[in-house]
């Protein structure tokens, strides 16, 4: 699998941007996407993720308190592609956001789970 993360920027507070995450090769039936974002000097953290079952056309996400009710997560089959909105962007928002791919398809908020992952794309929040 590979990924591809895209839409980064520099926006203002409060402003917003969407982050984009291609996926390309062989999935799954069964599979989890999600966003970690890493500030400098910081461990990578969770920020949020969504699954899909192609049998069951259940799909769940989850999100970290920090951008619950801020972010929302979403993706398009079809395009084989998720998607981050992020809204009320805040200074400590800015990171480096890297998506990710699992095919154990069980929401996880931990890095070990998820054993694809893209190049980040850089989100910059001026205060």
């Amino acid at each position: 699998v590979q990924l591809q993360a895209s839409g980064g920027g520099l926006v203002e507070t409060g402003g917003s941007l969407r982050l984009s995450c291609a996926a390309s090769g062989r999935t799954s039936s069964s599979y989890v996407m999600g966003w970690f974002r890493q500030a400098p000097g910081k461990e990578r953290e969770f920020v949020a993720a969504i699954s899909w079952n192609v049998y069951t056309q259940y799909s769940g996400s989850q999100y970290s308190d920090s951008v619950k009710g801020r972010f929302t997560i979403s993706r398009d089959n079809a395009k084989n592609t998720m998607y981050l909105e992020m809204n009320s962007l805040k200074p400590d928002d800015k990171a480096l956001y890297y998506c990710a791919f699992s095919l154990t398809g069980t929401l996880s908020t931990l890095r070990n789970r998820y054993g694809y992952w893209g190049k980040g794309t850089q989100v910059t929040v001026s205060s």
